[in-house]
């Protein structure tokens, strides 16, 4: 049996670097995915370079979105496989090998959900590791420590998303945290780590750009706990941003 896995990335004026990102997803050895592209209308060259591996592509759209939550949102509601990722259009697949061990451990550990680790890369040398996001092992109550997963690296059936829902629109910066939050501490979805890395991601995300993005990412970090009915510790959103710091010293 090999589960359908579903691949969304999401773009926007991507001319840059969205042929790694599909590269990345189309030379993979996994033979059954699904590859949907939600594309924010292009104004640049992105679409040109999508049109040029369209038949190895299941799904193309490109209209105007309310932001990057809502494309993968509508990526997830066409998806029809069995597990789903997303992949945005900084990031790219390490090596060909990344979704055959992603299903493996899926069949093998009867999860609802995983994870890995993950680099962050120079935006142009992507060779060149400016961070290295180590994960480790889940354990209950980690998030209360400030802990995450690297969100390029989560793969989730796709019906958990089904079950207890989709990213939650009112947050800019900090869906992708809620929805974990949500899905591992609050509803207690069975959860897998693939000890090694995945993903390269390219610096620049949108909550590290600066420190007043770093204020209003913690503010939203904080909402997330609340529309949950949860409460963090006194410490919790004060260790994960520094917990980010150990991230530079592993590279």
């Amino acid at each position: 049996m090999n589960p359908k896995v579903s691949i969304i990335t999401v773009c926007y004026n991507s001319e840059k670097t969205i042929e790694d990102t599909i590269k990345s997803v189309v030379n993979q050895s996994y033979p059954n995915i699904e590859y949907i592209v939600i594309d924010g209308g292009s104004t640049d060259n992105t679409l040109a370079i999508i049109d040029k591996y369209k038949d190895k592509i299941s799904t193309v759209i490109s209209e105007k979105d309310n932001g990057i939550y809502d494309a993968i949102n509508k990526g997830i509601k066409l998806a029809t496989g069995d597990i789903v990722a997303n992949l945005n259009s900084d990031d790219f697949y390490i090596d060909s090998d990344v979704i055959t061990d992603v299903v493996a451990t899926f069949e093998n550990e009867k999860t609802d959900t995983l994870y890995a680790d993950l680099y962050y890369v120079d935006a142009v040398d992507t060779n060149k590791i400016i961070r290295y996001w180590k994960s480790k092992q889940y354990k209950d109550g980690l998030f209360l420590k400030g802990w995450m997963p690297p969100h390029p690296t989560f793969f989730v059936k796709k019906e958990i998303y089904e079950k207890y829902g989709l990213f939650d629109l009112q947050f800019k910066s900090a869906a992708d945290y809620e929805i974990m939050l949500r899905f591992i501490h609050r509803f207690k979805t069975s959860i897998s780590y693939l000890p090694r890395v995945i993903v390269k991601m390219r610096v620049g995300g949108v909550s590290n750009a600066s420190l007043k993005n770093r204020i209003k990412a913690n503010q939203e970090d904080r909402k997330a706990w609340e529309v949950n009915g949860l409460k963090p510790h006194a410490f919790t959103l004060i260790f994960k941003p520094l917990s980010k710091l150990m991230q530079f010293v592993r590279k």
